[in-house]
């Protein structure tokens, strides 16, 4: 499978197709949910940063007829206890996905379950996955780069997803208040606007 793909996920109700870009933040995550007959007491826990597709993740995980709960972490432990029993029974694989990290359980048993079973987390894009990053959201946003935009925003962007989503938005909000086309001396001013002044000095 090659190092970077990008998953189309129709989501419903929205009428539009998202992107899942894997990439080595979620590379691990992703081949895991795509053999969920590996998984120990077939139940799978998922963690991240903010903005890092966790919800995109176990969209496409559901398609793949897998039972996802996502914000675990604020479900009723119990409840929540419940379920990965009869994941046990059924045998159906079951994701939890969790905004928390760490994730604080304070019930025993499920204390104890969850930890044997598989941990997923998403981590740090690299280069390669922050460039692909932009290049998705801009698609999504309908916003057009022009060229260079990558190999200039790439070493300057915040290396986080939420950061990465945050630069995008900046330049094409002032894309569309300008009515001036994304290049060089916007990207810069976008910088600029989520970095602070100090961030001019660096470009």
């Amino acid at each position: 499978m090659p190092s970077q793909i990008a998953l189309p996920l129709s989501l419903p109700g929205s009428g539009e197709a998202s992107r899942i870009v894997i990439g080595n933040a979620n590379q691990a995550a992703y081949e895991a949910l795509a053999n969920p007959k590996g998984w120990p007491f077939s139940t799978a826990v998922l963690t991240g940063p903010e903005r890092s597709g966790k919800s995109l993740l176990g969209k496409w995980a559901e398609g793949q007829g897998i039972a996802v709960i996502d914000g675990a972490d604020s479900w009723d432990e119990t409840e929540l206890f419940h379920r990965w029993n009869k994941a046990q029974e059924t045998g159906e694989p079951l994701l939890l996905i969790s905004d928390s990290q760490p994730w604080e359980i304070s019930l025993p048993d499920l204390r104890s379950r969850l930890g044997g079973s598989l941990q997923l987390e998403i981590g740090v894009p690299d280069d390669d996955m922050a460039a692909r990053l932009i290049e998705a959201i801009a698609e999504q946003r309908g916003l057009a780069l022009a060229d260079g935009a990558v190999e200039y925003l790439v070493p300057r962007a915040e290396r986080s997803f939420a950061g990465i989503e945050r630069l995008v938005v900046a330049i094409d909000r002032l894309s569309l208040e300008r009515k001036a086309p994304a290049t060089m001396s916007l990207w810069r001013d976008a910088l600029e606007a989520i970095r602070g002044p100090e961030q001019a000095r660096l470009l």
